[in-house]
């Protein structure tokens, strides 16, 4: 029980930072994106092309629909997820449509919903949920939660991130398993063992091996 609390204090830290960012950059932001983005199976290349994406999309929705919209924008190794409510079906093609036209984007998935915005209440329970998820992949001890992105939207979770299948597996499972969640959306993108090895031995390979350890003599 004291590790489940652990855990989920740890992943709820992670979902905080991006706002805790603005408030202290010097001392937070920075040291914790540098260790998430040591552990990401993205090149810094290419999760800075992510979060420009995510950016450019923000500023894609169409003025007739932003007052009635509530729109996410999550770009994942160049693929762009579209997550929230929109007040019609053509609002939802447009903003799809307008997304599309971004430079660099290999494909959309546009999971918008048709509806009334969500309420404050309901995204901070997506928010809890995203927690939850966050933490049960850390108790899982079978995956890195570095290595998959969880977005909660009206409790509906989508899974983005770089896995082999067995990775994929231990997701799904753990997603569709936690209380609350009414719906997995599986938009991860699945490679090789070989590939997840390489990737992984790339970006941890780079850093700098731990010192020895001093020799111990018992008298």
């Amino acid at each position: 029980m004291q590790k489940t609390k652990l855990t989920l204090a740890a992943a709820a830290l992670i979902v905080a930072l991006p706002m805790l960012e603005g408030c202290v950059p010097a001392i937070i932001g920075g040291a914790a994106v540098g260790v998430m983005s040591a552990h990401d199976r993205r090149s810094t290349g290419t999760q800075t092309d992510d979060e420009t994406t995510e950016w450019k999309a923000g500023q894609r929705v169409p003025d007739q629909y932003k007052a009635f919209s509530h729109v996410n924008f999550t770009s994942y190794n160049r693929r762009l997820l579209i997550t929230g409510e929109v007040p019609s079906a053509d609002a939802k093609a447009a903003i799809e449509a307008e997304v599309r036209k971004i430079d660099g984007v290999r494909e959309v998935y546009n999971e918008l919903g048709v509806g009334p915005v969500s309420s404050l209440g309901s995204r901070s329970t997506d928010s809890y949920i995203d927690s939850k998820v966050k933490a049960r992949l850390v108790d899982s001890n079978q995956i890195s939660a570095n290595h998959i992105k969880v977005v909660t939207e009206r409790a509906i979770v989508h899974l983005m991130g770089i896995v082999n299948a067995r990775e994929a597996k231990v997701a799904v499972d753990v997603a569709r398993t936690t209380a609350g969640v009414v719906k997995v959306v599986n938009v991860l993108e699945i490679v090789g063992d070989d590939d997840t090895r390489r990737i992984d031995n790339q970006t941890l390979g780079a850093r700098n091996p731990p010192p020895a350890t001093a020799p111990v003599e018992s008298r």
